[in-house]
């Protein structure tokens, strides 16, 4: 069975006005996303659930819904979930995965607009870390957190010369 992978929800350009991350002369590339769906059904492992079954074949959508933009790094928290999000697309690509701490988007922030090497970047994350990252990246306030059952958003950012475009993707 084969499951339609909608892109397109919508283009949102904003202008990037320096600050902490700076993309001079380069451009970056930075895929946000919310892990997919968790398993909930453990009523002793509600902190750190692994993915479910609708999760895992979110998962595995992720590897072509982002595929074209060939990431070269991807980071995810420490939290079993943004892994196993994580985890079918640095298979395909080869990749290891890179935890961040939830508690220091603004140093991950910084991190990433400062990439020399890697300038095509997956981060997985949270309901709440995901629209926050991509809000400091591109110095806004518009982005608010996921509702709890929001799984199929995604945030590509690009920074090029000081400024940014972002593009909202489901899948």
């Amino acid at each position: 069975m084969k499951v339609a992978v909608s892109f397109f929800i919508g283009l949102v350009f904003l202008a990037f006005a320096g600050g902490e991350v700076s993309a001079q002369k380069r451009e970056i590339t930075i895929i946000l996303l919310r892990h997919a769906e968790k398993d909930l059904s453990d009523p002793e492992n509600q902190s750190d659930p692994n993915l479910s079954a609708e999760g895992r074949a979110r998962a595995q959508r992720l590897v072509k819904a982002i595929g074209e933009y060939k990431p070269l790094q991807i980071y995810t928290s420490e939290y079993k979930r943004t892994q196993q999000t994580a985890a079918p697309l640095a298979e395909k690509r080869k990749l290891d995965i890179k935890s961040y701490d939830t508690r220091k988007l603004k140093e991950l922030a910084a991190e990433i607009g400062s990439a020399k090497k890697s300038r095509r970047i997956v981060v997985v994350g949270h309901n709440n870390t995901t629209p926050a990252l991509a809000n400091m990246l591109l110095k806004t306030n518009q982005f608010k957190s996921l509702g709890e059952n929001e799984y199929d958003k995604i945030w590509v950012i690009w920074l090029k010369d000081g400024k940014a475009k972002v593009m909202i993707l489901k899948y």
